[in-house]
């Protein structure tokens, strides 16, 4: 294990991470681990930020980055943790262990309404973002990065006059407070053509969309083989069961639609066209914080003869993601610093719709070894 509290490549000024969605499950996990993982208690499993390739590259230390957040719900990060720990996503005793850094969080997260029913855009990014400067002000930090790991929400619909949705007003937060910007959700973002100018004259690093942390990781690996191996794949199928908030928020058609765009399009990009096959997504409410992934692949080989293999993937989203939004939030600061503009070179890695780049991980993970010398470089 790195300790970064002692590491002289890490940087020591404070890094604030501003998590939307802040008392939900991933960032909970987030802050949780962060905690856990800065104390000696448990070992950095799956952060390839704590690993070799970044050792030199100038990344803030874990123990100098300072949450907070905007949430709709109420609650607090304390509460959210012990019912993570009784579903067995935190080790029992956890929530206990690292109680002053949760609460510590919880008292800089914000009650946000980004739907705005009755204000416009113009006053919801405004005080979105007056929140997020306050946020730096108070813990005097060198920057923010804000991350969205709020629940998928749909496509917004195609009318120009219609409200920003809220993914992109948080988005806009962000560009009007200053601050680099990541979007682990499927959901619009800075994808939105409004936010498309904003983005570019910002001057500011940004990485999205939607965390690649089980099915589609799988896809992304076994994808090129086939590719490679000149095996000709006739369908690929998938089913996904899973509960707790995501499950609840991918019921909805729309939000459905938006997650599974990003699980086809490394299938696309990789095998040159969509193969048949469907991906379906069913809530399981008894599931709870856990899913299980089913794929199922025909191939053709030598003379036409037909084969099949399938995968099943059994995991916990929350501790797949969260070392991927720590990761992703020190990359963005450091590129912040280094003084990257625009979508972050290297970062398709951690995507399944990445603004730029192969879809292919072996080749996503020689970009992201690129992009660890260049930050290493600007130091």
């Amino acid at each position: 294990m790195t300790d970064t509290r002692h590491n002289p490549t890490t940087s020591r000024e404070r890094t604030g991470v501003w998590l939307v969605g802040a008392r939900g499950s991933v960032a909970t996990t987030a802050v949780a681990g962060c905690a856990a993982v800065t104390a000696g208690l448990h070992p950095p499993a799956g952060m390839v930020t704590e690993a070799g390739p970044f050792t030199g590259s100038g990344l803030p230390a874990l123990d100098t980055l300072v949450f907070g957040g905007h949430e709709t719900a109420c609650g607090s990060l304390g509460k959210r943790a012990e019912e993570l720990a009784d579903a067995g996503v935190l080790p029992h005793g956890l929530p206990a262990a690292v109680r002053g850094e949760l609460e510590r969080a919880d008292a800089a997260v914000r009650t946000a309404s980004p739907h705005g029913a009755h204000a416009g855009d113009e006053a919801a990014v405004e005080q979105l973002a007056s929140d997020i400067r306050e946020f730096g002000e108070v813990h005097e930090v060198a920057r923010t990065v804000v991350v969205n790991v709020a629940s998928t929400e749909a496509a917004p619909e195609d009318d120009p006059a219609a409200p920003l949705p809220p993914s992109s007003r948080y988005a806009a937060a962000a560009l009007r407070a200053g601050c680099p910007y990541v979007n682990f959700t499927p959901s619009t973002g800075l994808h939105h053509p409004r936010l498309a100018a904003p983005a570019r004259e910002s001057g500011l690093p940004y990485a999205g969309r939607d965390g690649k942390t089980g099915q589609t990781l799988l896809r992304s690996v076994l994808a090129p083989m086939f590719a490679q191996r000149a095996l000709a794949v006739r369908a690929w199928s998938g089913t996904n069961l899973l509960g707790g908030g995501d499950g609840a928020a991918l019921a909805e058609p729309g939000a459905a639609a938006v997650k599974n765009a990003g699980k086809e399009r490394v299938l696309g990009d990789t095998l040159g066209e969509l193969p048949d096959g469907e991906v379906h997504i069913d809530n399981t409410p008894a599931m709870g914080e856990w899913k299980t992934a089913w794929d199922h692949i025909a191939f053709d080989g030598f003379l036409g003869a037909r084969m099949y293999l399938q995968t099943t993937w059994q995991g916990c989203d929350s501790a797949l993601a969260a070392p991927l939004v720590l990761d992703l939030a020190r990359i963005a600061a450091r590129a912040h610093e280094s003084g990257l503009t625009g979508p972050i070179e290297g970062l398709g890695f951690y995507f399944k719709d990445p603004d730029e780049g192969s879809a292919a991980l072996p080749d996503q993970w020689r970009a992201l070894l690129h992009l660890a010398d260049r930050l290493g470089e600007r130091r």
